[in-house]
């Protein structure tokens, strides 16, 4: 059982990335990015859920939480693009159970690793399950706000979609660069391509810029959503000033 799961996570992992990549080069709201999107949820919901069973399989709670992770974030994600402004639904009730429980039993996690002496625990360091536990409580508050306000509309609603998608796509190329044992040489050596690769391609300098370069479009893409709101707000001004004199 484990090897169809695998190539079906593997599978997932890569059409991932690609569409990911291609859904933030190109116009939002365009043919190609809405189809490339299509993509990325897709696959990436393949990847959460076959992560998820193949932890199970090998007693893994750590990858557990991290398929469950990646498809709470995207499975949102998706559903606030979907939506009209100012709508919800018990779905959401629900699934502001994942980022509480995920990001309290996260951040246990890092104070085991930071109180064990070894720094670590299930192989991953103190600071990076502060992180992620931070990051889930993070989409819980919002959450919150969101169910209380009745639903995000505007600017708010393309910002959750955004961080949400590009957080995914950092927790897919995090597995994957850093996910041990050199998977980039392995797959690409598979495929016949590495030996067309400079070996400095397969430097931990390349993957730490790979995995990190979701993170930055996304601050990139949450400053532009705010720049484009508030001069939305002085384009609105304008007129009215104008009709005042």
């Amino acid at each position: 059982m484990r090897f169809p799961l695998l190539m079906l996570h593997i599978a997932g992992g890569m059409f991932g990335m690609l569409s990911g990549t291609v859904a933030l080069i190109f116009r939002k709201g365009s043919p190609v990015h809405i189809l490339a999107g299509r993509v990325f949820v897709a696959a990436m919901l393949t990847l959460g859920v076959s992560a998820s069973w193949l932890a199970i399989l090998k007693n893994d709670p750590n990858n557990f939480g991290g398929g469950i992770m990646t498809f709470y974030l995207i499975m949102t994600a998706w559903l606030t693009a979907r939506r009209k402004d100012g709508e919800t639904s018990r779905f959401d009730w629900a699934a502001l159970v994942i980022p509480l429980v995920l990001g309290i039993l996260t951040w246990k996690n890092g104070i085991d690793a930071f109180l064990g002496g070894t720094g670590e625990k299930y192989g991953v360091p103190t600071g990076m399950h502060l992180f992620l536990g931070s990051v889930l409580l993070l989409a819980a508050v919002g959450d919150i706000r969101m169910l209380l306000n009745g639903g995000v509309s505007g600017a708010k609603r393309l910002g959750r979609h955004l961080w949400r998608m590009c957080f995914g796509l950092f927790i897919a190329s995090g597995s994957f660069f850093f996910g041990g044992g050199n998977r980039p040489l392995r797959l690409l050596s598979s495929l016949g391509i590495a030996r067309f690769l400079p070996s400095a391609f397969f430097t931990m300098g390349v993957y730490i810029v790979l995995t990190v370069l979701p993170l930055v479009l996304l601050v990139f893409w949450a400053l532009r959503v705010r720049f484009a709101k508030r001069a939305g707000r002085m384009v609105v001004k304008q007129p009215a000033a104008g009709l005042a004199r």
